[in-house]
């Protein structure tokens, strides 16, 4: 499923997810304009692939910051000609008690995991519609379809990105946009660690929970989102696609 001369915005691209999501679409063909928040730049990164000759640029861009996500559009769209995708890849966890779930800690979440989506989902969907056509996946989770105690904030976020899905691939369909989510189950990361030292879990329990008995890696979900923005995808708009490894179907214990 080559990507060969689309353009491919993603954020969030300096780790874990966003990276390898980079990494593939570039690998395929794509040139990919890797975007970061100013405290963790893609710089590094960017510099490793481009040093494979791999089409890839860095920019800086708050998703939450509507000035900076237009910036960002505008820039690609000047500098390449087109935007053909765009990967809402940027996002904050938060395992908390409800009832002690601070106001600033449920909005900064939903901020950057739900706000930012839209934002960048707009900047970009103007040039998408005025083009004729584009892809936009959002990467969720599966706290999008279920729930779990102590993440309100981040099931809320994720719940809301499904829901914003929905009605953009229907509203902009019949003017060539789709719009995907990507639910995977849990990743390996520094945000999981994050994660268990927040709620008191371990790895051990994700695996266990888990029916293919691991977590999902970052180049499985990557390997989905290439596939959604190919044209081999190009009847599949307004869903959700889970990488989670049986986790949603299974309802034991």
């Amino acid at each position: 499923m080559p990507l060969t001369d689309k353009v491919a915005i993603v954020t969030g691209a300096s780790r874990g997810i966003g990276a390898a999501i980079v990494q593939t679409l570039a690998e395929r063909g794509a040139t990919v304009i890797a975007s970061a928040h100013a405290a963790d730049p893609p710089d590094a990164f960017v510099a490793r692939l481009q040093a494979r000759e791999l089409h890839v640029h860095g920019r800086i861009a708050d998703v939450t910051e509507p000035e900076q996500v237009q910036d960002l559009a505008d820039w690609t769209r000047e500098q390449f000609g087109r935007i053909d995708v765009l990967v809402n890849n940027a996002g904050i966890g938060a395992v908390a008690p409800t009832e002690t779930l601070s106001l600033d800690r449920w909005s900064s979440v939903l901020a950057v995991n739900l706000t930012g989506p839209m934002l960048c989902s707009q900047a970009v969907g103007r040039h998408m519609l005025q083009a004729g056509g584009g892809v936009i996946i959002n990467i969720g989770s599966i706290f999008g379809e279920t729930g779990m105690p102590m993440r309100a904030a981040y099931a809320a976020s994720k719940h809301g990105l499904v829901g914003l899905t929905r009605v953009l691939a229907v509203e902009w369909a019949s003017r060539g946009v789709r719009v995907v989510t990507v639910e995977p189950a849990y990743v390996s990361t520094g945000l999981d660690e994050q994660d268990q030292k927040d709620g008191g879990y371990s790895p051990d329990d994700i695996i266990g929970r888990t029916p293919l008995g691991r977590y999902v890696e970052p180049r499985e979900i990557a390997a989905t989102v290439a596939f959604l923005a190919s044209d081999e995808a190009s009847f599949i708009t307004g869903t959700t696609i889970a990488v989670d490894g049986g986790w949603l179907a299974h309802g034991g214990w």
